[in-house]
């Protein structure tokens, strides 16, 4: 049996069960008489969304028809179908799924935090697509919390490094590195253009930067992926590692990345700087403090 053929005995087994718990109260309708089951009837479902009784009446038999966004968003709307769930109609229907807007994660919770806090003395860190830093631990922060990062109080690792100087910007191969951080976020953009959050960061982080403009305006497009990356810190020099992106189940479009170091060099160095952190804790630099707080689950991106 074909892929198309499976899923529609699943959508209509789907759409008769979500319709099964969805009581007349729920929708602001009477019981009425005669109702066989305490679940609404296809006609009233069909009425509540806007759309044709047979239409849909197909639609709940498994037929071969056509399914347009809108009408799956009303249809999931009348069933009170939460996010995953009208993912799961969407994917039955084999239309494409977008998320719906505004909901990008903007903080992450305890599990998580433990995750990361558990791989130091390597550092790791939590972005949603938006390269917003949802969560670090203190290995990332030894290397992204210098001197001139401190005046740069947004939470988001692509506005550290664009408006930071080349002396000051912890990455190593700058040209290198942004332009595939910039593909990558672009990437992500076509799920949200339009977006105000998302339109509104684009402006501005090119108005404060003029290569940022310039590499946003050449539209290269990539997908996440491992990397070779390079980082210099004031106290121990470059250090070079591996960086790796894990996905998180319940956290659509975020993903931890982790550093590992490359060579036997790098894991000594790393190991000076944890060594280095535990002399200096607590910071004696309220300013460092203040960020270390704001790069955490406690103070969220804006």
């Amino acid at each position: 049996m074909g892929t198309t053929q499976r899923r529609r005995p699943e959508l209509a087994a789907f759409l008769r069960s979500r319709r099964a718990r969805v009581t007349p109260a729920d929708v602001g309708m009477p019981p009425g008489l005669r109702r066989r089951t305490p679940g609404l009837r296809r006609e009233e479902v069909a009425q509540l969304s806007g759309v044709g009784v047979t239409w849909y009446t197909w639609l709940e038999q498994g037929r071969p028809i056509n399914a347009s966004a809108q009408v799956l968003d009303a249809v999931a709307r009348t069933l009170r179908l939460d996010p995953p769930e009208r993912e799961h109609l969407y994917r039955l229907a084999e239309v494409p799924f977008e998320p719906a807007p505004e909901q990008l994660a903007q903080q992450v919770g305890p599990g998580v935090q433990g995750i990361i806090d558990a791989l130091d003395p390597h550092p790791a860190v939590v972005y949603n697509s938006r390269y917003d830093i949802l969560a670090t631990n203190p290995a990332y922060r030894d290397l992204f919390v210098v001197p001139e990062t401190l005046r740069i109080r947004v939470p988001n690792v692509l506005w550290t490094l664009f408006t930071v100087s080349d002396e000051a910007c912890p990455v190593v191969h700058r040209e290198r590195e942004l332009p595939v951080m910039v593909a990558t976020l672009r990437s992500s953009y076509g799920r949200h253009v339009g977006e105000p959050a998302w339109e509104q960061f684009i402006r501005a982080l090119s108005a404060a930067s003029p290569y940022f403009a310039e590499l946003w305006a050449s539209g290269e497009v990539i997908p996440p992926g491992p990397r070779v990356k390079t980082f210099r810190h004031e106290a121990v020099g470059e250090l070079k590692t591996t960086s790796q992106s894990l996905s998180i189940d319940g956290m659509p479009e975020c993903r931890i990345v982790a550093y590992s170091p490359e060579d036997e060099e790098s894991r000594e160095k790393v190991a000076l700087l944890r060594e280095r952190r535990q002399r200096l804790w607590p910071p004696s630099d309220e300013a460092a403090a203040e960020i270390m707080r704001m790069w955490s689950t406690e103070n969220p991106a804006p």
